[in-house]
Order: structure tokens, then C-alpha cells, then sequence
């Protein structure tokens, strides 16, 4: 599947480059399943409501998400930081 980035997305993931390796081969590694399953796999995939309604998020850690959803065989990642939107 193709990836898209949202702005916030890209800026998130380049902050993993510099700050922390390891929660960055997590987000690959989510996305790589994400590819493979859908909306099922890794990272207790759970199906978002209000405002995020049509998204699903992952688990990276106790603390952050990775928020996506899958449109027409694209994967769309809005956010791969903190949890839903609170910086």
C-alpha cells in the first residue's frame, strides 16, 4: 500500500529519528504490519470514535499512538506521537 503522511505525522516521525531509535522501529514496524493486516496485528488495534471517527490507533508505548486509517489502498498516518493530538 501507498503511505501518506499528514504534516503532523512527518514531523512526529522525524522527532523519533533524533530522540529515540528504538519507539522509531516500532512505528516501521506497525506500519509494516498495518501494510500486511489491515486493521488487525500489532499494537492493539482499536477503532477511534469522536473526533477522530474513521481512524484507528496502535500502540507504541504506554504513552503514544500511532493514528491512521486505510482509504482505497492508501494508508494515511495523522499522528505517531503522544495520544491523540495532547503535545
Amino acid at each position: 500500500m501507498i503511505k501518506v503522511w499528514d504534516d503532523v505525522a512527518w514531523e512526529d516521525y522525524l522527532y523519533w529519528q533524533t530522540q529515540d531509535k528504538k519507539t522509531l522501529k516500532r512505528i516501521n514496524a506497525l506500519i509494516k504490519d498495518i501494510d500486511r493486516n489491515g486493521y488487525e496485528g500489532i499494537g492493539k488495534p482499536e477503532p477511534l470514535t469522536g473526533n477522530w471517527a474513521g481512524y484507528w490507533s496502535r500502540r507504541l508505548d504506554e504513552k503514544n499512538r500511532l493514528i491512521y486509517k486505510i482509504v482505497e489502498g492508501t494508508i494515511r498516518i495523522a499522528q505517531c506521537r503522544t495520544h491523540y493530538g495532547n503535545k
